[in-house]
């Protein structure tokens, strides 16, 4: 189970939606002063090396936040995801990518009130998240916790300032992953009505990705909860092994379906997406998709 490395695939076009979303949400939930807890389900490492061997290997993050460094005339919201990114690193040099914990700190910097989770089960992954954390000289802002976020989430529902936003984004390696992600959600809406939930989840020829996203439309509608389901095609999706010496396919498609979004997040995503799909494209298959409703 612990064979998925996210360090693989750090930057590539799905970290791309996933953590313009998560900018997106985070900026407006921290305009109140009220405090804030951030849980993060699958943290990772934290920080990537984008010339790292691993990175390299993959090749994604070219394909991904790469395209968009000399990109003009973003729309805001992706405009903010670069200068996010870009704010790790020094000058022209785009070697350091941030994951969500790193994002989510980004954006809470300044509010000691705040509280960031972070659940991790990799042990190579937990040693290197902690590493990354003490750097930032946090106190008890940020609890790096090496405990399964699906179940561990349960104890900090709902979180005393009664404002939360959970981001869970597992590998979905295992098959299990999308079953025990909306009785998460079941479990969490339960115990917490008004939190924000943030899923992300991969576009792949597989019955239960393609019905998780249905799924969690019926779960948010029956409590009565609005709810928006963006999602992002760079490529076609057509299984087929690569040439011999020709890199794997990779992920050709992902979504994030957030329930109790912020009203903001829909105009965000509507000037977003579109060039998206057109800066990341790669095949002329790429396309995007915004929905939302309830409330």
């Amino acid at each position: 189970m612990f064979s998925y490395r996210h360090a693989f695939h750090a930057g590539n076009h799905a970290d791309v939606l996933k953590h313009t979303v998560l900018i997106s949400i985070l900026q407006y939930l921290t305009q109140k002063d009220t405090a804030l807890t951030v849980l993060d389900t699958h943290a990772g490492a934290g920080l990537y090396r984008l010339d790292s061997e691993f990175s390299e290997t993959s090749g994604e993050a070219v394909d991904g936040v790469q395209r968009l460094f000399d990109a003009k005339d973003l729309a805001p919201a992706l405009q903010e995801y670069v200068d996010l990114i870009q704010s790790f690193n020094s000058g022209s040099s785009h070697k350091v990518y941030p994951g969500s914990p790193f994002i989510a700190q980004h954006v809470m910097q300044g509010r000691d009130r705040d509280r960031l989770k972070l659940f991790e089960l990799h042990p190579t992954d937990t040693r290197t998240l902690k590493a990354n954390i003490a750097q930032l000289d946090a106190g008890r802002q940020i609890a790096v916790l090496q405990e399964d976020g699906f179940e561990a989430l349960k104890k900090f529902l709902p979180p005393p300032s009664k404002r939360a936003l959970v981001l869970c984004d597992p590998s979905y390696e295992l098959k299990s992953d999308y079953a025990r992600m909306l009785d998460m959600v079941d479990d969490s809406l339960k115990r917490f009505p008004t939190g924000v939930y943030a899923v992300w989840y991969p576009i792949i020829p597989r019955p239960e990705a393609h019905d998780l996203p249905r799924r969690l439309k019926t779960m948010a509608v029956k409590a009565g909860k609005s709810w928006l389901h963006a999602s992002l095609t760079v490529k076609s999706s057509k299984l087929s092994g690569p040439a011999m010496g020709e890199k794997r396919p990779g992920l050709p498609a992902s979504g994030m379906f957030v329930i109790n979004p912020p009203f903001t997040l829909k105009g965000d995503m509507q000037k977003a997406l579109p060039q998206m799909a057109e800066l990341l494209a790669q095949d002329r298959n790429a396309t995007h998709a915004l929905e939302s409703g309830g409330g």
